[in-house]
């Protein structure tokens, strides 16, 4: 019997990576076309599974879906599929969490020594015949100067030694790691004021939750120094963008370098484009060729071992499989 996996987006040309792991399941795509809410509801009926990048996934989706075992994350972070009503209906929900660890991370690493060797408004220099090195900012040295990473997962991690590298202190803050636990060359503090005082670059890995939302907020840029660069690859929606632009129009930071924002994309009016101590780039810190490609793969064949009954070693919502409605069996 055919499986239907309804795709409600995709960031690559094409589908025939998905299409070459479903066959194992004689998967047939239905792709949501522009992943709206109404093309999602449509199609969520038919489905036994659902792959999902961007696109929120709605609640009602889910409730119209009855044969629907799993919803699989092409990513890392979770914040667009309800989780909570996917596991009360015995819904699986899996992600990649081992995914684009080494692109964002050297992302994040070009991000901070754009941004600290001010490249843009050097570059941007209409003066050529000059040869003029002035800048907005001094340029300081990078070695010995610290990294403060807010949050401390997969990404974190593969940014440590790279960090390391250019001999950047580095602090992080995580209230789930205890400083006896902390990787060789890393301070860890549960502190989330002292690394924002201590730090000459505060770099976001935190996923999107109600915890989260707006962790940066006017308080915290309040307490970040004046010189003090803020790195975002996270989520927009960690940041409260409207204190971001003031503290960084009124010269209370120095810059920041997003590769998020809220929502996405921003509109042609966001100040955040036009400030000279911004750097914005398209969400696209995740990519690359290899990176997508394996993406891809590891998404759908977390759907297809859900299909044929197993269960995926990066379920989300492992409470699921005591539920009596779990679907895994069913």
């Amino acid at each position: 019997m055919t499986s239907r996996i309804l795709i409600t987006d995709i960031a690559w040309p094409d589908y025939e990576i998905e299409k070459e792991v479903l066959s194992a399941v004689e998967g047939e795509i239905m792709l949501a076309g522009g992943g709206t809410p109404a093309e999602i509801i449509a199609l969520a009926p038919q489905a036994d599974a659902i792959l999902t990048c961007w696109k929120d996934v709605p609640e009602e989706a889910l409730d119209i879906a009855p044969n629907c075992k799993v919803v699989s994350r092409y990513g890392i972070g979770l914040d667009n599929i309800p989780i909570g009503r996917a596991t009360e209906l015995g819904m699986l929900v899996t992600n990649v969490p081992d995914f684009c660890l080494e692109e964002v991370s050297d992302h994040v690493m070009a991000l901070l020594l754009a941004t600290a060797r001010q490249l843009f408004p050097l570059a941007r220099n209409p003066d050529r015949s000059g040869w003029t090195r002035e800048t907005p900012r001094p340029i300081p040295r990078v070695r010995g100067q610290t990294l403060g990473l807010i949050g401390f997962g997969n990404i974190a991690r593969a940014l440590v030694p790279k960090a390391l590298g250019f001999g950047l202190r580095v602090i992080a803050y995580t209230p789930r790691l205890r400083p006896s636990d902390a990787p060789e060359g890393v301070e860890v503090t549960n502190d989330l004021t002292a690394l924002l005082s201590a730090s000459d670059y505060i770099s976001i890995h935190c996923p999107l939750t109600e915890e989260t939302a707006h962790i940066i907020d006017e308080a915290a840029l309040a307490q970040m120094k004046s010189s003090a660069l803020l790195i975002n690859t996270s989520r927009g929606g960690v940041v409260d963008e409207e204190a971001l632009i003031r503290a960084l129009r009124d010269g209370r930071i120095g810059g920041a370098a997003l590769d998020v924002t809220d929502p996405e994309p921003p509109s042609a009016d966001n100040p955040l484009l036009s400030l000279e101590n911004v750097i914005v780039t398209p969400h696209a810190a995740f990519y690359s060729v290899a990176a997508t490609a394996e993406l891809a793969r590891k998404a759908a064949a977390n759907v297809v071992t859900v299909l044929q009954g197993g269960v995926p070693e990066t379920l989300v919502n492992a409470e699921v499989l005591n539920r009596d409605n779990c679907r895994l069996s069913g």
